[in-house]
């Protein structure tokens, strides 16, 4: 069997392209979810969605969405807020770094282009968070303008139609498939085109099982005629999440409980939790490697037992994480803006990462006495 190369594809035949066009958007039109992003063509609330659903299902994505979008209602809302009500907006959807650089990038429209969001390609995909997809996506379905959003589900449906053996894996794939999508996308409704797009990726055109039978475009389908759609695409496997064996401190004075800030940089960057560090593999006792670092702060604390063990999987780490308690010496009361001591009752207005609620549910379930923070927490 022959395996074709998008680096040697001829121009798309016409015919293929008009039943394409034709019958993809009818089934859209007949079979499109009702979305909040979906209402108008606000290009803000646009750009809220695709940077939000980076990473992220639709399903996950709706509410926060929804709670997101009545805080900041406008693109001059968004930019007038302080970055720490950012990323509390977006608690539990995780990559925060996503949250950040869509505030910063607001604030650069707000300064730069009077509030409103770029309609050209230069001027929009210089913006912070924003690559090639959102900007095609924005321009698309906000200003109808025919350029492409290729996303991983745009790539396996294009892999499919042409039985392209390309490794979806590879940026140089995802190039060529959006030289291909500007030859399929119609001039007269290109913002339908690429939302019907992703959505026969996701409805129909799936990962594992593509629900042949029931895609409007079946016919026209390359890899559907040679019977190797399960085969197709081809993606190379990823790393796995390398394991990193990491100490939380429940650092407790009275009642309060020390929270730290992460670093400015990298992962889970400036948001608060509890004291984190990753372990020395020499370590020969619990909680040494926390305990030198908090010295080093001018912070030195007792620690004890342990409260429990969790995992936790980012993108490139997975966490093996073990809680120790510990107690803070009297009169800690002078730290560093990277410490504050806070009630339990306080804690809701501080934005924490997924991992740390894991931790604080364990520690709550597990010592007595502790369970009523829960109930103020979530």
């Amino acid at each position: 069997m022959s395996r074709t190369s998008t680096s040697n594809l001829p121009r798309l035949e016409s015919g293929w392209v008009e039943a394409i066009q034709r019958n993809l958007l009818a089934w859209y039109d007949q079979n499109k979810r009702d979305l909040p992003w979906r209402i108008n063509q606000d290009p803000y609330r646009i750009w809220v969605s695709e940077i939000m659903l980076q990473q992220t299902r639709v399903d996950t994505v709706i509410p926060y969405y929804e709670r997101f979008m009545e805080r900041f209602p406008t693109l001059g809302d968004l930019a007038g807020a302080d970055e720490d009500e950012v990323v509390k907006a977006w608690e539990g959807l995780g990559y925060y770094s996503r949250a950040r650089h869509l505030h910063a990038a607001v604030r650069e429209v707000t300064a730069s282009y009077d509030g409103e969001v770029p309609q050209q390609w230069e001027e929009i995909s210089r913006l912070k968070g924003v690559g090639a997809y959102t900007a095609g996506a924005i321009l698309s379905i906000a200003y109808d303008q025919r350029v492409p959003a290729v996303d991983g589900n745009v790539m396996r449906v294009f892999s499919r139609w042409l039985a392209l053996w390309d490794d979806v894996a590879k940026v140089s794939t995802r190039k060529r498939i959006e030289t291909l999508a500007i030859q399929v996308i119609p001039a007269d409704r290109p913002g339908d085109f690429n939302q019907a797009l992703m959505e026969l990726g996701a409805l129909i055109c799936s990962p594992l099982a593509p629900r042949c039978d029931h895609c409007p475009v079946r016919d026209e389908c390359h890899a559907r005629q040679r019977g190797i759609q399960a085969e197709l695409p081809v993606k190379s496997k990823a790393k796995p999440p390398v394991p990193v064996a990491v100490t939380f401190g429940w650092i407790t004075d009275g009642s309060r409980i020390l929270l730290e800030k992460r670093p400015p940089e990298g992962l889970l960057a400036g948001m608060w939790g509890l004291p984190t560090v990753e372990n020395n593999p020499n370590e020969k006792t619990l909680g040494e490697t926390l305990q030198q670092a908090l010295e080093k702060e001018g912070f030195p604390v007792e620690l004890g037992a342990s409260l429990g063990e969790l995992e936790h999987v980012f993108s490139h780490r997975r966490w093996r994480v073990t809680i120790v308690e510990g107690d803070a010496e009297s009169g800690m009361e002078m730290l560093s803006d990277r410490y504050q001591w806070v009630q339990p009752g306080k804690w809701d207005r501080l934005a924490f990462p997924n991992v740390y609620h894991k931790a604080i549910r364990l520690v709550s379930e597990k010592r007595e006495g502790i369970g009523g923070i829960q109930g103020r927490l979530f």
